[in-house]
């Protein structure tokens, strides 16, 4: 709804700033569909006066619902319109769901003035469309061998301190040095071979400064400085684990004395 007054032939829309009445600030000037000229200015419509023209569009037309009461509209009401038509078009409702800000999805249904089946059937029609635009290929079943290979990659990341979470048909980077690697979560029950190799290192880096061999001092630490990470990573964890707090049961006496005490109460003017 823009009035002509000469401008709109140009075929841009102005920017107009708009004041929030709900937050109680001026928007930078956008190109607002809801706006009109007044005498040298472009100003934009306010709330109460685009309920005022849709009322009065309403009444002009003289339609009636099946009670034989007016019509009325919001402005709020163009959005479930645009939803329900977006939807019932092939929009996926997740798409919709953030084109109007809402958090749940189960909002963005509200709006939709049709039944859940409905939006359900144009999902499932949108996912259809979007795998004939893509290879067979992606979608063919795997072979008995592929789907062995991919079972076998979850039996093969145990290791003797912890599981590798590297992903499936990926090499291993470190030539298996998993004390180094970023991807192993160390088991809490293999914390005394960690412990283990730890030590180790640091009497190897200790031999090696001492004889002279320079070159080993350099990876020997790298390796100290990933199984003390991993020991530090496994004591984090500990520490966040909820810890059982025992409450104890009261003893007969500690009954007895609060009954005691609260008839004893009772009994006070």
């Amino acid at each position: 709804m823009i009035a002509n007054y000469g401008w709109s032939t140009s075929g841009m829309v102005p920017l107009v700033a708009a004041y929030d009445v709900r937050e109680k600030v001026w928007n930078p000037p956008m190109p607002l569909l809801f706006q009109r000229g007044v005498g040298s200015e472009h100003r934009a419509f306010t709330p109460t006066a685009i309920r005022k023209l849709l009322i009065n569009a309403l009444a002009a037309t003289g339609l009636t619902n099946a009670d034989g009461e007016a019509l009325f509209f919001s402005p709020h009401d163009f959005r479930r319109i645009f939803v329900t038509d977006a939807i019932m078009n092939g929009l996926p409702p997740h798409i919709a769901q953030v084109i109007c800000g809402h958090k749940s999805i189960d909002t963005t249904i509200g709006y939709k003035a049709v039944y859940p089946a409905e939006t359900i059937e144009a999902r499932r029609a949108f996912i259809a469309r979007r795998r004939a635009s893509r290879p067979g290929e992606e979608y063919r079943i795997p072979t008995e061998e592929e789907w062995d290979a991919f079972l076998s990659h979850f039996e093969k990341r145990k290791v003797s301190i912890g599981t590798c979470a590297r992903a499936f048909g990926s090499p291993c980077i470190h030539e298996h040095a998993c004390v180094r690697c970023s991807l192993l979560r160390p088991d809490p029950a293999q914390r005394s071979q960690l412990i283990d190799i730890r030590d180790n290192l640091i009497a190897q880096i200790a031999e090696a400064e001492r004889e002279g061999w320079l070159g080993e001092v350099e990876g020997l630490q790298v390796s100290l400085t990933s199984a003390q990470g991993k020991l530090d990573q496994l004591d984090a964890e500990a520490a966040r684990r909820p810890s059982t707090v025992d409450l104890s049961m009261p003893t007969f006496a500690d009954v007895a004395i609060r009954t005691t005490t609260t008839s004893t109460d009772q009994h006070r003017p």
